[in-house]
């Protein structure tokens, strides 16, 4: 546990936190400034740099960028008509690393797309374009059935092409990445509004088959990405890292203010506030802001590639995807049972609001780390909801949407754990072996979806070999 010379430094954490408009000035930086940060934009460049400079700022050693090389993806012009039974335009975008297309086909409406019914209707699927919403639980899932795995079914079952709904009235098109691997998606994916895909669902009810042509001139070419990375050396065993980390890199089509930008800053301040109280702690803190996030984890996962001889070191990765606007702020373990009593016990010494769960999924920065054995947990909501994202994705997903009391709750409950973390003298867990981790996904992230991703892994091999 904590030893107590290192609690004044936790109360004077939670007073600067509380007493600062830090984290709300750079997370109006971030988006007003440079926008959505979105892989192969100018505004990422800056962004990156940005960060770098305020973390150096900040008093932090070692600040740097560490680059990277990626299949990156460049909107064009997209547009959706119905040439059949009527002829219309249908507003749309592209979802990131779908192919350029021109193509006509007719739609299969797959509803909210359980995975079930992909089996079901794969016939019916084959050589058709499959449209269907962005509900996160078809048919009352207990799991987040994701966009890409949507996506995948919709290839495995011969699709022509693929329309996401969202299912949120008056957001407009939500957008998410359709690549996999880092590979380019292998058939074209576009976004439509709730409202449109309606009119789309009453059309094929009245008329019959509903024939459309899509076209589109996205750009699939090479870039190149930064890591931001950070560190407090530690003073008693300065191999030894607790790491904390958020992707800063948010979509095209909007600011990106809560997903990600809330959990970006939140790492920046909870930066700020250990460097300026906490410092030299007995382990190492790093903290890392992850580029090209949104369109395959490309960042951490490069970092863990080039980092692999490190990881053993790594006692705890807290991902902050996010996290300013996640609601309620509890830290969800992956799967890690042995720390379920040292979490209780630091929530009852930081007399804190926070539930800790016990789950794993495959969507954010925390995953690279955990196939390669890491100890890793989120700020996420233990109590999470299936009810999607919200404006995340969209258009709207806005500076005003995100509170300067949301970006303080992350940054302190980011930086009070990484505090006991690193002081604990007798850390309970030590780094999976292979065995053990796939025996955690079979077991943890359902059966179901472990043969989805094996097999979406050797279909899409195949296709780009």
């Amino acid at each position: 546990m904590l030893n107590n010379p290192h609690l004044p430094a936790d109360q004077q954490i939670v007073g600067d936190i509380y007493t600062a408009t830090e984290a709300m000035d750079n997370l109006i930086t971030l988006c007003d400034d440079f926008g959505s940060r979105f892989g192969g934009t100018a505004g990422e460049r800056l962004a990156a740099q940005f960060i770098k400079a305020r973390l150096k700022e900040y008093g932090l050693s070692n600040v740097h960028l560490e680059p990277f090389e990626y299949l990156g993806w460049k909107r064009g012009v997209a547009a959706l008509e119905i040439i059949s039974p009527i002829q219309k335009t249908i507003p749309c975008i592209t979802l990131p690393h779908s192919p350029p297309t021109t193509l006509e086909g007719v739609i299969v409406d797959m509803g909210d797309g359980a995975p079930d019914d992909f089996e079901k209707r794969s016939q019916e699927i084959k050589d058709k374009i499959v449209m269907t919403t962005s509900v996160v639980n078809p048919g009352n899932s207990k799991r987040w059935i994701h966009r890409n795995e949507k996506y995948g079914r919709s290839i495995f079952a011969g699709a022509t092409g693929f329309i996401f709904v969202n299912h949120y009235p008056g957001y407009g098109p939500a957008t998410g990445g359709v690549g996999h691997g880092g590979r380019a998606g292998l058939i074209p994916a576009i976004s439509i509004a709730k409202e449109d895909g309606d009119f789309i669902r009453r059309l094929i009810k009245r008329k019959g088959a509903v024939k459309i042509r899509l076209t589109s001139s996205d750009q699939i070419q090479p870039m190149t990405s930064w890591n931001v990375i950070a560190d407090l050396p530690g003073s008693k065993t300065p191999e030894k890292i607790v790491m904390l980390g958020s992707h800063y890199d948010g979509h095209d089509i909007s600011q990106g203010a809560g997903d990600p930008a809330s959990g970006a800053v939140s790492v920046m301040e909870a930066a700020r506030a250990l460097a300026k109280y906490a410092a030299p702690l007995p382990c190492t803190l790093r903290f890392a802001l992850w580029g090209v996030e949104e369109i395959g984890l490309l960042g951490s996962t490069a970092y863990t590639q080039a980092h692999a001889n490190e990881l053993s070191n790594i006692r705890f990765y807290l991902n902050m995807d996010a996290a300013g606007v996640t609601d309620p702020k509890d830290i969800v373990l992956h799967q890690w049972p042995a720390l379920q009593p040292l979490f209780e016990a630091y929530q009852q010494e930081m007399a804190a609001d926070f539930a800790i769960g016990q789950a794993i999924h495959a969507h954010s920065d925390h995953y690279p780390f955990a196939m390669a054995g890491v100890t890793t947990g989120g700020i996420e909501s233990a109590r999470q909801s299936l009810s999607g994202r919200g404006y995340g994705h969209t258009m709207y997903d806005t500076v005003d949407k995100v509170s300067l009391k949301g970006l303080r709750e992350a940054s302190t409950l980011g930086a009070r754990l990484a505090l006991r973390i690193a002081a604990e003298e007798n850390w309970p867990v030590a780094r999976r072996d292979p065995k053990a981790v796939y025996k955690l996904l079979t077991e943890a992230v359902t059966q179901e979806y472990r043969d989805f991703e094996e097999r979406l892994d050797a279909f899409d091999a195949a296709k780009n070999s």
